[in-house]
């Protein structure tokens, strides 16, 4: 009977010590996404925007690019930009200055208010050809904050056909040396090389196409930009000029980025 007695207990002890105590049981674990991929998870792609004057496009399209934005200016009153990121926006730039001595009416309202919605945000300035690239660069940067956050900033140049204070047209190399001043200011300051803006004339007038180490963005409503800017690569492209977008009154531009939503949120400091 001793020894049935201590064989039972042998037993007991053997099983016990065969796993630890309830309470050390480990909980079941969860696997989180990563936050690039949950950055990815929540990025619109593919949208389609109405168009008050749509394009019948001939081969690829604008809508087959998966990421899209819009650029705004005092033009399109106030903006609902919760609206606007629920629509499928992804970006928005935003004018900030223009010339030496002028400022953008809604640029403050518009930048805390997408900033708000969570959409990635940028600041453009429009050249004046009648003022140096230096005092223009100096007086964005009086005005646009040093956001780490924020997209790199943009230089729009273009002809301005109505300008009643300046009709100046600089020569090529003119142009493109005073492009250079200012993006060289920029980046300095903010830590970023600016994008260039342009439009099909002012590109075939001044070779603004030659400056190096510069991404474009391409303004072509009538065609894809590898048809109208032949052999140029581009970062964006400007696709029309009527859109039409829930949380903007009237017409607005269309933009998308040339590249995968992987390729976006590295662009845009995202992931």
């Amino acid at each position: 009977m001793r020894r049935l007695v201590l064989g039972v207990l042998a037993l007991a002890l053997a099983a016990g010590c065969g796993r630890p105590p309830d309470r050390a049981v480990s909980a079941p674990q969860v696997t989180r996404a990563e936050p690039a991929n949950a950055r990815l998870a929540g990025l619109s792609t593919y949208p389609r925007f109405g168009d008050r004057d749509p394009h019948d496009w001939d081969g690829r399209t604008p809508w087959s690019y998966p990421v899209h934005g819009i650029d705004v200016s005092r033009y399109q009153g106030d903006i609902d930009w919760i609206k606007v990121r629920r629509s499928g926006v992804s970006f928005a730039y935003i004018k900030a200055t223009e010339g030496g001595d002028h400022t953008d009416a809604k640029f403050r309202d518009n930048w805390r208010g997408a900033g708000a919605a969570g959409l990635k945000r940028g600041a453009y300035h429009y050249f004046y050809f009648c003022r140096p690239a230096a005092e223009q660069a100096r007086w964005f940067i009086r005005h646009v904050p040093k956001d780490p956050n924020a997209l790199p900033p943009v230089l729009d140049m273009e002809w301005n056909h109505r300008s009643r204070t300046c009709r100046t047209r600089p020569d090529g190399a003119t142009v493109r040396a005073e492009a250079r001043k200012f993006l060289n200011i920029l980046e300095r300051h903010y830590g970023k090389r600016p994008v260039v803006y342009t439009t099909v004339d002012f590109y075939r007038d001044t070779g603004i196409g030659q400056l190096s180490g510069t991404e474009f963005w391409l303004r072509s409503v009538a065609g894809h930009p590898q048809k109208v800017y032949p052999g140029e690569s581009w970062s964006f492209w400007q696709y029309s000029g009527t859109g039409q977008v829930p949380g903007v009154a009237g017409d607005v531009d269309l933009n998308t980025f040339g590249g995968s939503p992987q390729s976006w949120l590295r662009w845009s400091g995202q992931g």
